[in-house]
């Protein structure tokens, strides 16, 4: 799963298309949820993604 960071909150979706303007989220069963500008997304993560204890810098 992934999280959409908007300015005032964000939105959970299972797949995303980065597109010319923006990134279009999508559900798990292949439903389109939104159209996000990427002057309004702050930030898109993976959820799954362990992290370790310790804060690393890449090379």
């Amino acid at each position: 799963m992934y999280r959409a960071i908007l300015p005032d909150g964000d939105m959970e979706c299972a797949e995303y298309e980065h597109g010319d303007y923006g990134v279009d989220i999508f559900t798990e069963d292949e439903e389109f949820i939104a159209f996000i500008p990427y002057a309004n997304l702050v930030a898109l993560i993976n959820e799954e993604v362990q992290l370790g204890d310790e804060p690393s810098i890449a090379d």
